[in-house]
């Protein structure tokens, strides 16, 4: 210190100049920044009816692309399946097909169909399913409607048509699902269910019931009725919607 030097000056802290890896930092600070927190806090505020379905999936995708711009693969998933629960629905091998898309981002888009569907499925489990038929439809679509195979799946339904078991008792091609009607009564014997709703998926697209499907539901009927199990209805689940045996009166 030379004289005439005031000492606190001296031991003063000096702030440091600005790096140039921090000015370097700052200026190349990703585009994105903020906007997961304002996206978040949108969600926060006024709920999922407040974000298009590509922000929906961005913020779905913010855990698994951690240091990346999510509006892009999530746009790309769009594209690519046309409607958030097509993407939802989307087999996970197709999923990671679309640029941007890795291995933790898939199974992350299926863990979330996953509970998507278990959710609806508890819904529906402690009451009637007469009684919440809808509730019914809408646990069938997301559980079925973008499988890119044919499945025929059973519900099995107790005397007071409470549900006892959801089972997919046969997989196919992508057109064609061997049933056996004997195989499905042994199997409500087993459970001792009373009654059944039948399902399986058209991963065409179209619902419509075709001959051999309506013929199959008849053979059920008629092999389950002599045991006193009635089967209340066959609805077959498209991407475009769904088709009841019953309400169009095939059965």
């Amino acid at each position: 210190m030379q004289e005439g030097e005031d000492e606190r000056g001296f031991f003063a802290e000096v702030p440091p100049s600005p790096t140039k890896a921090g000015r370097l930092a700052r200026q190349e600070k990703p585009h994105y920044y903020g906007h997961r927190e304002r996206l978040r806090d949108r969600f926060r505020d006024n709920g999922a009816a407040a974000l298009a379905d590509y922000e929906l999936l961005e913020l779905i995708l913010f855990r698994s692309i951690p240091r990346a711009d999510t509006k892009g693969p999530a746009k790309a998933l769009l594209k690519r399946f046309g409607s958030f629960a097509e993407v939802l629905g989307a087999p996970e091998h197709l999923l990671r097909e679309v640029e941007g898309i890795g291995a933790a981002a898939a199974t992350d888009i299926k863990l979330v169909a996953a509970a998507a569907s278990r959710m609806v499925k508890g819904e529906i489990a402690a009451r009637p399913l007469l009684s919440s038929w809808q509730q019914v439809l809408e646990y069938c679509r997301a559980a079925m409607a973008f499988e890119t195979r044919e499945q025929f799946r059973i519900l099995f339904l107790d005397k007071k048509n409470v549900l006892i078991a959801d089972e997919v008792q046969q997989s196919g091609t992508v057109d064609h699902t061997p049933v056996y009607p004997r195989e499905v009564v042994r199997r409500a014997l087993e459970l001792s269910a009373s009654a059944l709703i039948l399902l399986h998926n058209h991963p065409s697209g179209d619902p419509a019931p075709s001959r051999a499907d309506i013929d199959m539901t008849r053979t059920i009927i008629e092999t389950a009725k002599p045991l006193g199990i009635v089967v209340h209805d066959h609805i077959v689940i498209g991407r475009s919607g769904h088709a009841s045996m019953k309400g169009l009166q095939l059965i």
